[in-house]
């Protein structure tokens, strides 16, 4: 993943600037992400092309753990698992989602393993 950050850099607080910067509250709050909007192509058709427009907002939840399960069948969530589980092959990461398929193993960061 890189080199880690410098003794200089901790003592700045550079690693706690970056995870304001990226925090979901800072990131959900910033004006371009309430109101902006963004167009997106799903392919052409013989009339044209489909677009599409999202608000931004509409990309953002309400950030707590498990919520996953208000939006997603227990189907769309073994889903997931499977094409994360692929996309990790690579990486040296896994993912290790107990038998219930429970929200408290399926997204936190303790759930990933590095291999080796």
């Amino acid at each position: 993943m890189g080199p880690p950050f410098s003794l200089e850099e901790e003592d700045k607080g550079v690693v706690q600037k970056i995870m304001h910067l990226y925090s979901f509250e800072n990131m959900s709050s910033l004006e371009v992400n309430k109101n902006g909007m963004v167009k997106l192509e799903f392919g052409i058709t013989k009339d044209g092309v489909n677009m599409y427009e999202f608000k931004n907002n509409s990309f953002f939840r309400n950030g707590k753990v498990g919520e996953w399960n208000n939006h997603l069948t227990p189907e769309m969530a073994r889903r997931l698992n499977q094409i994360t589980k692929q996309m990790l092959t690579s990486s040296g990461l896994t993912l290790n989602v107990a038998p219930s398929g429970r929200a408290e193993n399926l997204h936190h960061f303790h759930g990933f393993h590095q291999n080796g």
